[in-house]
């Protein structure tokens, strides 16, 4: 597997490899998702040995107090090959600086799993103080 942020995929690769999700919200408006990625602090993306995207990762970040995981996906044919750690993993070593850390996902165990094992700790979860998080999607 190669990690690269300067090896940009085309735009057929990206929509291809979130159509392999069913991030449909992203496909639907195509358009909106190349001009967020090209305005992102930083993409990651993963190939595997043939040169195929199997996944990326996005930040949004001031590079001083946050650092948001906007999209972190791996193509189904690649999961559980350590893509996906590999990626978070970059962008913890980038961002290692960074006060907080912050993604929003979906309420799936294996989320919840995948996260935790990257030390990672769910809103509710924080002691002594539980930690509110506020969003609104459109």
């Amino acid at each position: 597997m190669e990690l690269s942020t300067t090896k940009v995929p085309s735009e057929e690769e990206v929509l291809s490899l979130y159509n392999s999700v069913g991030w449909s919200a992203y496909t639907d408006q195509p358009e909106v998702l190349f001009e967020g990625l090209r305005n992102s602090a930083c993409a990651i993306y993963a190939y595997d040995d043939d040169h195929q995207l199997v996944g990326l990762v996005r930040v949004v970040s001031d590079n001083a107090t946050i650092c948001y995981v906007q999209d972190i996906l791996v193509r189904p044919s690649a999961h559980r090959a350590g893509v996906g750690r590999a990626l978070f993993s970059a962008v913890q070593a980038k961002y290692g600086h960074v006060r907080q850390l912050v993604l929003i996902t979906d309420d799936e165990p294996v989320q919840r799993a995948f996260y935790e094992s990257m030390g990672l700790t769910e809103g509710s979860d924080f002691r002594p103080g539980v930690i509110r998080t506020f969003a609104k999607f459109s």
